[in-house]
């Protein structure tokens, strides 16, 4: 449930409906917002509990969240979250953010080339797989931390904040130490070890859909990671699986304007993912914009028939930067700068 506080309370008064909650064995999640401070109760049965916290100083109104998910949802935060990741980059906000870069680190190098490359193009953030989900045991997985190292240094080179996937409960702190913003892949949306472990991390978590995984799924996936005290969430559609054979996946852009209703989350789009065909991309990603996504994931890599991963649908570094003059335009058009 969500209790509502007067906006006049004073913080003995709100101490002490926090104490209540602990003592009755729910877990409060709060939030201040501009006019008035809100604050979740968390735990099975909790509304049952709601004339206690009624008839409390300090506090306006008492309300069920009828939604399974609650610090998630929309009736817990009317407002979209907006997340910081310093120098001015802002998920969520009136800017749309592009992430790019290789889907598998390879040399240094050639990431370097690639980072500024994008960066002189646009892009706000660097993305690069140091640890890589493959559906064949067989298939390149990664050079770990060596890939992490990669990321840093060109961190440190480009300005540009990092975005990498994270596999393994033992490897988020390794991940934490490197990434700006630690990525769960679509095959881990329900390794709910992981997403508690890191929802305990103080990194943004971007939060890929499955592709077989419904909203409703996916939105609970991102209640785990905020449950336990990460708030900073982004989600990202990527494209699910469908009867149908001509791209890889079904690039579900239904999602954004669906999301938008249910959750204050932030909400990029992947289209090298959801299309897997480098020629769809540029419509694919322009689309996405048009319907409302705050981001953009895009890969690009320099030489797509060298690529370790995923090189049919890297986009050239030439691509990149005619792509996103023509964002500009589709951004301009809804409103938003990119």
């Amino acid at each position: 449930m969500i209790l509502t506080l007067k906006a006049d309370a004073t913080k003995p008064q709100i101490d002490s409906v926090l104490k209540k909650i602990k003592e009755l064995g729910f877990t409060p999640h709060t939030t201040h917002g501009k006019e008035m401070t809100i604050i979740g109760v968390i735990g099975e049965n909790a509304i049952l509990s709601r004339d206690i916290f009624e008839a409390m100083d300090g506090v306006e109104s008492v309300a069920p969240i009828s939604k399974p998910y609650k610090l998630v949802s929309r009736e817990f935060k009317k407002e979209n979250t907006v997340i910081d990741l310093g120098h001015g980059v802002l998920i969520g906000a009136d800017r749309v953010i592009v992430m790019a870069g290789p889907c598998s680190v390879d040399t240094k190098e050639r990431l370097l080339y690639t980072a500024q490359a994008v960066k002189e193009a646009g892009a706000r953030v660097l993305r690069g797989g140091a640890f890589k989900p493959r559906t064949s045991p067989y298939a390149f997985q990664g050079h770990g931390e060596k890939a992490l190292r990669f990321l840093a240094e060109v961190r440190k080179q480009t300005g540009l904040p990092v975005v990498t996937e994270v596999m393994n409960v033992n490897d988020v702190k390794l991940v934490e130490e490197y990434a700006d913003i630690i990525q769960v892949g679509a095959r881990n949306v329900q390794n709910f070890d992981l997403l508690k472990a890191v929802g305990k991390t103080k990194r943004p978590i971007l939060l890929k859909r499955g592709m077989s995984t419904t909203i409703q799924e996916w939105l609970l996936s991102a209640e785990y990671v905020m449950s336990n005290g990460n708030y900073n969430v982004i989600l990202c559609e990527r494209g699910i699986r469908t009867f149908e054979t001509s791209t890889r996946f079904t690039m579900d852009l239904n999602a954004v304007p669906v999301l938008r209703h249910l959750t204050h989350l932030p909400i990029i789009v992947d289209p090298s993912h959801g299309v897997g065909i480098r020629e769809y991309i540029p419509a694919l990603a322009k689309a996405a914009v048009a319907v409302g996504a705050d981001g953009l994931m895009l890969e690009v890599h320099p030489k797509p028939e060298e690529a370790l991963s995923d090189g049919p649908q890297s986009l050239l570094p030439e691509q990149f930067a005619k792509l996103m003059g023509e964002l500009r335009a589709v951004a301009l058009a809804v409103g938003r700068t990119l």
